[in-house]
């Protein structure tokens, strides 16, 4: 079984949604996780997840959004993780490409995440675009601040440095159908020499389809194709690569164990 890891299912109508989901698993994706943008947002996820089996959600406030309301606290983002399916924070991090929110204001958006991950226990997922120096200095100020914390860097497609760096702070990478994109050579460099304890695969859906179905509208269940092109890199099998993300994924989102 594999599982996506990253989603966003509320970009799909009602219509469309139980056939994206019987999609999936009908192509061995047993589980998905949908991913929080704002908190009425996250809120609002609730109704996705509750009454079925193998859909959890997180909860928190994109970089995009940050400057629409005010920073909200640690403590509310944690209250909101209280729903049995809430099994993570974010997603949450820094976009010095797009920059639709001040960067202080990415940032103290970004600490408050992480300082939600500290309280509940829960990981958080982290976006990071064009901005590896600074995710990488918060990541290890908060860490000396407040202690450790569980966290993956969603759809990677950063350097290797800050890939290596969330490693050593005991951080997960996630990879999306970028992995499969031609050009995605270095990805797939850093891929291969990720630790295998470490590794998990997303969609991102509807985002990012990866290769063959580029350019079109991407769901949960194309995550098998990113998969058997991270099994190719790391040499191994399909099932091994599937049975090895379901297992770091247990690990990380331990509220879904």
């Amino acid at each position: 079984m594999l599982i996506d890891s990253h989603c966003h299912l509320d970009y799909y109508t009602a219509d469309e949604l139980p056939d994206v989901l019987a999609r999936a698993a009908a192509a061995g994706v047993g589980e998905v996780v949908t991913i929080g943008t704002s908190l009425p947002q996250s809120e609002a996820l609730r109704g996705i997840v509750e009454g079925r089996d193998g859909v959890w959600f997180t909860v928190g406030v994109h970089p995009h959004n940050a400057a629409k309301g005010p920073v909200p606290a640690p403590e509310t983002i944690a209250a909101l993780t209280a729903h049995p399916k809430a099994i993570g924070i974010g997603e949450s991090g820094l976009d010095y490409f797009y920059d639709k929110a001040p960067r202080d204001v990415q940032h103290a958006n970004f600490r408050a995440h992480i300082r939600a991950a500290q309280q509940t226990g829960l990981p958080l997922a982290i976006h990071a675009r064009d901005a590896d120096e600074d995710i990488a200095a918060i990541l290890h100020d908060e860490r000396d601040r407040g202690g450790e914390f569980a966290f993956l860097l969603h759809c990677f497609s950063s350097g290797r440095k800050l890939a290596e760096d969330a490693v050593s702070m005991g951080g997960y990478v996630s990879f999306s159908g970028i992995l499969t994109f031609p050009k995605s050579t270095e990805i797939r460099e850093i891929a291969a020499d990720i630790p295998a304890d470490r590794l998990l695969v997303e969609t991102d859906a509807p985002y990012l389809a990866p290769v063959p179905f580029r350019g079109k509208r991407n769901e949960p269940g194309w995550v098998t194709n990113t998969a058997r092109v991270l099994a190719e890199v790391r040499g191994m099998t399909s099932e091994a690569l599937a049975d090895l993300t379901t297992a770091n994924f247990r690990r990380l989102f331990r509220k879904a164990a």
